[in-house]
C-alpha cells in the first residue's frame, strides 16, 4: 500500500489502516486518511477515552469495524455495534459515546461542501 493517499489505492486492509494510524504523530487526531480521489476521502477512525470531532463540510459515512457504544447524531441516540453502517449528514453535530476501546470504524466523506441535496 502506498503511503500516499492521493495514489488512490484499489484496496486498504483494516490491517494496513490499523498500521498507519499506529504511525501517526503521538498526540495526533485518532484518524488514518488511505485513499482521496475528487470529492471521495476514506479513512481509518479510533477515537480513545472521548470523542472530540466537529461537524464536517461533507456528507459521512461510517462502518464500524470492531467495538460497541452509543451514536449521538443531531438530536438522536443510538447504540452501534460490528458491521452497522452510520451516515451523518454534513454540518451535524455527531460524537460517539460511552463506546469500547476496541472501536474502529471506516469513515467515507463523500460529495461537495454542504453535502447533498436530500434524495
Amino acid at each position: 500500500m502506498s503511503k500516499n493517499p492521493m495514489d488512490a489505492p484499489g484496496q486498504v486492509t483494516l490491517a494496513q489502516a490499523v498500521a498507519a494510524l499506529a504511525e501517526a504523530p503521538a498526540g495526533g487526531r485518532p484518524y488514518a486518511e488511505l485513499i482521496a480521489r475528487g470529492t471521495l476521502r476514506v479513512g481509518l477512525y479510533a477515537p480513545r477515552g472521548t470523542d472530540t470531532q466537529q461537524p464536517h463540510d461533507q456528507d459521512e459515512v461510517y462502518v464500524v469495524m470492531s467495538g460497541r457504544g452509543t451514536f449521538r447524531n443531531g438530536p438522536e441516540s443510538h447504540p452501534f455495534q460490528p458491521g452497522d453502517v452510520l451516515f451523518v449528514p454534513a454540518g451535524v453535530r455527531h460524537v460517539f459515546e460511552d463506546f469500547s476501546d476496541d472501536l474502529y470504524v471506516w469513515v467515507v466523506f463523500y460529495g461537495p461542501s454542504g453535502g447533498e441535496a436530500a434524495g
